[in-house]
């Protein structure tokens, strides 16, 4: 059986040397907790160059390899998709009736942790909402797709695609 492998991308500020490896976020509002981050579309990777990696003037876009086989895929797979809103819908539930008012990723992330839940996956596929002033207002027919990695084994033949000026 062939595994499935997808090229994904990951972006970082332009530093002094290449990276070797994706850089782990471990932000408290990461959609998906402590990962490493990658973006499905090319174009998504250097959208999030030039908003949100202007600390060094310049982003980098990696690319790598990522082994899909184990990961919870919540975009392409409606199972899985059906098991991810159960699980938040219980975590939403727990934080109201303990009348926590102002649920967090942050808090929510630390929910599944504690409890588990996403150890049996290597990493998580989520679509989020695109902000890009390109598409249609209120028409996002573009999914724009992320992958939080948990385990860095799942990602082969890491390279530098381009770095570029955030302008």
């Amino acid at each position: 059986m062939n595994e499935l492998v997808r090229q994904m991308f990951h972006t970082q500020e332009k530093r002094a040397e290449l990276l070797k490896g994706p850089i782990i976020c471990s932000y408290l509002n990461a959609w998906l907790g402590e990962a490493y981050y990658f973006w499905y579309s090319l174009d998504d990777a250097h959208y999030w160059g030039i908003t949100s990696k202007r600390k060094t003037g310049y982003f980098e876009v990696y690319q790598a390899d990522i082994v899909c086989e184990n990961i919870l895929d919540t975009v392409f797979n409606e199972e899985h998709y059906n098991f991810w809103i159960k699980n938040i819908e219980k975590a939403i539930t727990r934080f109201t009736k303990a009348g926590i008012e102002e649920i967090t990723l942050a808090l929510v992330n630390k929910y599944f942790t504690e409890k588990n839940i996403w150890t049996q996956f290597q990493g998580i596929m989520f679509q989020d909402i695109s902000s890009k002033k390109s598409n249609i207002k209120d028409f996002h027919y573009k999914k724009r797709i992320q992958l939080g990695v948990f385990d860095h084994k799942i990602i082969t033949n890491f390279a530098l695609r381009y770095d570029c000026p955030c302008v």
